[in-house]
């Protein structure tokens, strides 16, 4: 049976971050996942972390200006002293809340860069990163998002980045496989999961379309999480969804897709309300 963690920036926006930990924890979540956590300070969220009795599972490198645009730094020509400032970053919030994956976004190259300048500074880009991140002991994840939801982001199909990897050729660097962005952009779900599961050290949910709970759209999630089950994947798979219901106390009411498709989160005695 899969392992869930609960997508912070997604979940509980009705509350402020730091207290959708607890809100996790008492939805019967054991770990969490979230996109950036550079507003708060790492003690801040390791509290937290501790007294809900949480695992950290994943977040993600600073992408750079995001009110400017950017969607991550790696495949952009002459930003590589920024980038390489925020794998710095990233792993020393990784080191200190314990995060075994930090996720490095791909980016959107500006007008101007080919193809082939996107493509070499991204291998480099990621070269540097994943070594960086061995010598901290934390996997670093490349991730396919659709360009539908983000329209120009360099990396948007599963075996475009399995070439990606193979050309760094690290031992260190892992596909973070969404279902929802390869549902968007290929679908063949099933059988893409089972042929690149050595390669996948994390995954990510929501259904189509929408964007919401798995059971409000066109993918059939039981034969999915069954399929998974089947395959022998061990990883987590995050909670990156948007409510369908999306005012206050909807995430706990949408949670009942867990049990409809006959999955459980492991409500543990003795968290904290």
């Amino acid at each position: 049976m899969p392992q869930f963690a609960a997508n912070l920036s997604m979940l509980w926006n009705e509350l402020p971050f730091l207290d959708r930990f607890g809100a996790a924890a008492r939805a019967g979540f054991q770990s969490v996942e979230f996109l950036f956590p550079y507003d708060f300070q790492p003690a801040e969220i390791a509290q937290r972390l501790r007294e809900h009795q949480l695992q950290l599972v994943l977040h993600n490198m600073p992408p750079g200006d995001w009110a400017g645009g950017e969607r991550g730094m790696a495949s952009l020509p002459g930003r590589e002293d920024a980038f390489r400032a925020a794998v710095a970053t990233g792993l020393a919030y990784a080191t200190a809340l314990g995060t075994p994956h930090l996720h490095c976004m791909a980016g959107i190259p500006p007008a101007g860069v080919s193809e082939a300048q996107a493509r070499a500074t991204l291998v480099s880009n990621l070269r540097f990163a994943a070594d960086a991140a061995k010598q901290q002991g934390v996997r670093l994840l490349l991730e396919p998002i659709n360009h539908f939801d983000m329209p120009g982001f360099f990396v948007n199909r599963p075996r475009q980045a399995i070439a990606l990897m193979d050309e760094v050729g690290s031992d260190n660097l892992f596909l973070q496989y969404d279902i929802y962005h390869a549902q968007r952009m290929e679908g063949e779900l099933i059988n893409t999961i089972q042929a690149l599961l050595p390669r996948i050290a994390h995954m990510q949910l929501a259904d189509t379309p929408g964007r919401h709970e798995p059971g409000t759209g066109e993918i059939h999630y039981r034969h999915v999480f069954d399929a998974i089950d089947e395959a022998g994947y061990r990883g987590h798979i995050g909670c990156e969804y948007k409510p369908r219901d999306g005012g206050p106390g909807g995430t706990d009411r949408g949670l009942a897709w867990v049990a409809a498709h006959g999955q459980k989160l492991q409500t543990r005695e003795g968290v904290p309300a």
